[in-house]
């Protein structure tokens, strides 16, 4: 999705921060979520203050993309281009709920808990990471994580201490959130079965790996492509 500043959003739906919304309805919108640090699953999920897309009641097979600037120091990896090519290549009944994809904006909230991506309500929000495609991680790599981004071309270096870094290529982060993020968030919004964090992270799971790795390595290199962890 390309960049462009909040005054030229395409999307039509109406628009609120989380912190407008009353408790009751925070807790009966079902959040899920790829973190990019550790995730305590005994604790409610970190939701970062982002605009709330109120559902509309006739579903359609089309969906508004929003694009926010990144913030300073910040890149978006995909353009709006690659995220309509990418769904156009599922089912065409996987994007009948998905009504907004948004390219979020980093602010100083959102680092302290960053994501790679974020479902809520029929809503994706996908984020964006560092300029030089280079992350910093004050602890090592849990296994899952560790393989996971492997298999998209990340790689970990100890710095030493507790310090790790993942370093990406414009190739390498481009695959992770066609091919990983954004199926793995699209896997959480049409999870209408699972309300377990673990349930759900499992099914999320399978569905990013099932319609975005495996998907993956039948297509041809270069057309289109995937993500990375948290959720709930």
């Amino acid at each position: 999705m390309s960049r462009r500043p909040t005054a030229n959003l395409k999307n039509r739906n109406s628009r609120r921060s989380t912190t407008a919304l009353p408790k009751a309805i925070r807790k009966s919108i079902v959040v899920a979520k790829r973190s990019r640090g550790l995730v305590d699953s005994n604790r409610r999920p970190f939701i970062p203050p982002e605009d709330w897309y109120e559902p509309h009641d006739i579903h359609s097979e089309s969906y508004d993309v929003v694009v926010q600037e990144p913030g300073d120091g910040y890149r978006h990896v995909v353009s709006e281009d690659d995220i309509r090519q990418r769904l156009a290549e599922l089912p065409r009944n996987f994007t009948v709920p998905l009504q907004v994809v948004q390219f979020s904006r980093m602010t100083r909230k959102k680092r302290s808990f960053p994501c790679y991506g974020m479902q809520w309500g029929t809503a994706l929000y996908l984020y964006p990471v560092e300029t030089e495609l280079v992350e910093y991680f004050g602890r090592p790599p849990r296994p899952a994580e560790y393989n996971e981004t492997r298999l998209f071309g990340g790689k970990w270096e100890h710095e030493g201490g507790r310090l790790w870094k993942l370093t990406w290529t414009p190739g390498t982060i481009r695959d992770f959130y066609l091919n990983n993020v954004l199926i793995h968030e699209l896997g959480h919004l049409l999870d209408n079965r699972n309300r377990s964090y673990q349930d759900r992270e499992r099914f999320a799971e399978w569905f990013a790996i099932e319609y975005g790795y495996r998907s993956r390595r039948s297509t041809p290199r270069g057309s289109v492509s995937r993500r990375r962890h948290g959720s709930k």
